[in-house]
């Protein structure tokens, strides 16, 4: 599996696609390879979650949704693989890009940045397929890398103005 090959499975069709839509296409492109090939798949989805374990794509998340959970923030890390490898990489080196995000899944009339459990999935076919877990990846260090977020209203606005101007808090 390269990581071509990755960001092809995971890569959401449309920016606003449903959650339902979105995880029932990568069972589908996953149920194609083989055990070995899932292995693989599950271990780079593993390294770009920890890629993004960042306070500050945290803070990102905090200002479209209020993201104040750790369950919370590895779904929106979720949502943000799911975009494709230009915008996460995007986002990953500069969290505030992410207001350029032309449609957003909704929920409620509000985006909803969010993709439960799509990091499972391959580990779930996996282990339907030989009844063995795939080996344990955290998706993170016991903290996300650097300077936690302030939740201040000015100190967000300052250090992600874009965000800032599209969600307004």
């Amino acid at each position: 599996m390269t990581e071509v090959e990755f960001w092809g499975l995971v890569t959401r069709t449309e920016a606003a696609q449903s959650q339902e839509s979105l995880t029932q296409a990568l069972k589908q492109k996953l149920a194609e390879l083989s055990n070995e090939e899932l292995k693989a798949f599950d271990k780079i989805f593993g390294q770009q979650m920890r890629r993004s374990y960042l306070w500050s794509v945290w803070g990102a998340a905090y200002i479209i949704t209020g993201c104040d959970s750790e369950y919370a923030f590895a779904e929106f890390r979720c949502f943000l693989i799911s975009l494709g490898k230009e915008i996460y990489d995007g986002v990953v080196n500069q969290p505030d890009t992410l207001a350029r995000l032309a449609a957003w899944p909704e929920r409620d009339a509000y985006a909803y940045p969010f993709v439960d459990e799509y990091d499972l999935i391959a580990g779930k076919l996996y282990e339907d397929r030989t009844g063995d877990e795939l080996p344990f990846m955290p998706s993170g260090k016991a903290t996300p890398i650097g300077k936690k977020f302030s939740t201040k209203p000015k100190d967000l606005k300052q250090q992600y103005p874009e965000l800032s101007a599209r969600f307004p808090f």
